[in-house]
């Protein structure tokens, strides 16, 4: 039996997992090659290689290395508004970003992507804003914070549900152990399910007493 093609989005999810990009930007890496011939996208180049019947089709290389050469629809290109979060959704990529991650430890921020799952880090809280009251499926009203944190390699939203709500301050550096990346209206979101956990390993205010003590301990008196 044929072997059946993967979809576009299935090509892209897959590019996006196995190479620590985001699928959007891919995407519109395609577009930018096929209107100027080539287009890079982190370390990946994309070459548009001509048109046949209504297909345009793209080669795709790292180093000099080719990964995959595919087709796709010139009228695809024109398409707007697409939710490319529902690419990452699919049973095929959530078994992928499983793969991916069975010997993952430690992520950084920089190479998170939308479905993957225990994923372990570490950062520093940057914002904290006012919790916020919302009405939830079960008809009951819940509490939640949606935290930017940031490492070296970039920032995330984090979101928190009532206990959690309150449990880190802007400066605190924080463990986040079995979390899981989702998409909400397009835009990454970490999210600390029933396995996950967060631990606050270093408190903002107490880092500032153990600062001003070493200050107080240089002060030459006069």
């Amino acid at each position: 039996m044929k072997k059946k093609k993967n979809t576009l989005g299935e090509q892209l999810a897959f590019l996006s997992v196995n190479y620590s990009v985001y699928v959007a930007e891919l995407f519109q890496a395609l577009v930018s090659a096929r209107d100027s011939g080539k287009a890079t996208c982190a370390e990946l180049l994309i070459e548009y290689r001509g048109t046949i019947k209504k297909e345009a089709i793209f080669l795709i290389t790292k180093n000099n290395a080719v990964i995959v050469q595919f087709r796709v629809a010139e009228e695809r290109l024109l398409e707007k508004n697409i939710h490319f979060e529902n690419w990452m959704q699919t049973d095929k990529i959530r078994k992928q970003v499983a793969k991916k991650n069975t010997s993952q430890q430690s992520s950084l921020i920089e190479g998170l992507r939308i479905g993957m799952k225990k994923v372990n880090l570490e950062a520093n809280v940057l914002e904290t804003p006012e919790p916020a009251v919302v009405h939830t499926h079960f008809g009951a009203n819940a509490k939640v914070v949606n935290a930017i944190i940031g490492d070296s390699s970039g920032k995330i939203k984090l979101c928190l549900w009532n206990e959690l709500a309150n449990t880190v301050t802007v400066g605190d550096t924080i463990q986040i152990k079995n979390a899981t990346v989702a998409a909400f209206r397009g835009e990454r979101q970490l999210r600390i399910g029933k396995s996950g956990s967060l631990n606050v390993l270093q408190n903002s205010a107490a880092a500032k007493i153990e600062q001003n003590k070493d200050i107080s301990k240089n002060v030459i008196y006069t």
